[in-house]
């Protein structure tokens, strides 16, 4: 569990975040809310990215996150890019888990290719198989669904509901239905 306590945020005499409050139970849950009220902001501060002006954060633990960019190392392939977050490169239980990963994303067959050479839905799927095989506590998904197709986009958000059983998911969308097929507790006090 998240305890979000009286957090404000300002950029340039600008109040991004007034004196917001919210509890994040396991599960995912959901923040909407148009472009700029701040849904990024506060996740930068859940995941220790950056700092409130007030307030605090409890209980995010190890935090593991999908930014809205994919920030994938280019000239790596799409295994080293997920076990990059691997404490041991070398791990062999790792390893099979990211192959297990890379198969569900179905990218069974892009494991040797380099980042600079896959799609950019490809890339989508890699940040999140790697953000799934870190070890972490909670789970932040910045628009993880972005640029990806419906049938796809399904299989993933299928594979998000299996490797997040019992962790605390923060996942910023703009589609509705995403939230709805992932069952996501959406915030609706999310008011910034």
């Amino acid at each position: 569990m998240i305890e979000i306590i009286n957090i404000s945020k300002n950029f340039e005499n600008n109040l991004v975040i007034d004196n917001f409050n919210a509890t994040l139970e396991a599960g995912i849950n959901c923040i909407m809310g148009p472009s700029g009220v701040g849904k990024t902001t506060l996740t930068n501060i859940i995941a220790g990215i950056s700092k409130p002006d007030s307030g605090k954060i409890k209980g995010s633990g190890l935090v593991s996150m999908v930014f809205q960019e994919d920030r994938l190392l280019e000239n790596e392939t799409a295994l080293t890019n997920i076990l990059f977050v691997s404490n041991n490169k070398k791990d062999k239980e790792a390893t099979i888990k990211a192959k297990i990963l890379l198969k569900k994303a179905d990218l069974e067959n892009e494991l040797n290719t380099k980042v600079k050479d896959l799609s950019g839905g490809m890339k989508r799927r890699v940040a999140l198989c790697r953000a799934l095989l870190a070890n972490y506590d909670t789970l932040i998904l910045d628009e993880p669904f972005k640029g990806l197709d419906e049938k796809i986009k399904k299989n993933i958000m299928d594979m998000v509901k299996e490797y997040t059983k019992g962790k605390v998911v923060v996942f910023i969308t703009h589609d509705i239905r995403e939230a709805e097929y992932l069952n996501a507790k959406i915030l609706n006090n999310f008011d910034l």
